[in-house]
């Protein structure tokens, strides 16, 4: 039997991208997340067209938060969302296609400076957005 073809990945729908993208902003700011950064990836990686960096207050603010930002996508849009880390909440990862969120706790945060790492030689992540 011949196997089956494999089928391209969907092309990126940038409106839907955008849309989460603002979604995910709007969220993070209404549940009071601090410093906030977007570190854009088209056409620098396949991971996604945005990376979105924040932080709670404690473990238990992070936690809040994820959860509230996983209701609010799937409400809102109708995206799976994929988790991890929420029970030890120190950093969790949101996985919603288009947009890979990452919130952690402050100390946390500074340790693995992912929005230094991903900033692609730019002295700061591009399109940076600090709220708290």
């Amino acid at each position: 039997m011949p196997a089956s073809p494999v089928k391209p990945p969907k092309p990126a729908d940038p409106d839907r991208s955008e849309a989460l993208h603002s979604l995910v902003l709007a969220a993070l700011d209404d549940e009071q997340a601090q410093e906030i950064v977007t570190i854009p990836l088209a056409g620098k990686s396949s991971i996604g067209d945005h990376m979105v960096v924040a932080s709670g207050r404690s473990t238990r603010h992070v936690a809040a938060i994820a959860q509230k930002l996983t209701e609010k996508i799937k409400e809102t849009l109708s995206l799976p969302v994929r988790i991890e880390g929420l029970p030890q909440a120190d950093w969790v990862l949101l996985d919603a296609g288009d947009v890979i969120i990452h919130l952690f706790r402050p100390e946390v945060r500074s340790f693995y400076n992912l929005a230094r790492l991903w900033a692609f030689g730019d002295a700061e992540p591009a399109g940076a957005v600090a709220s708290g």
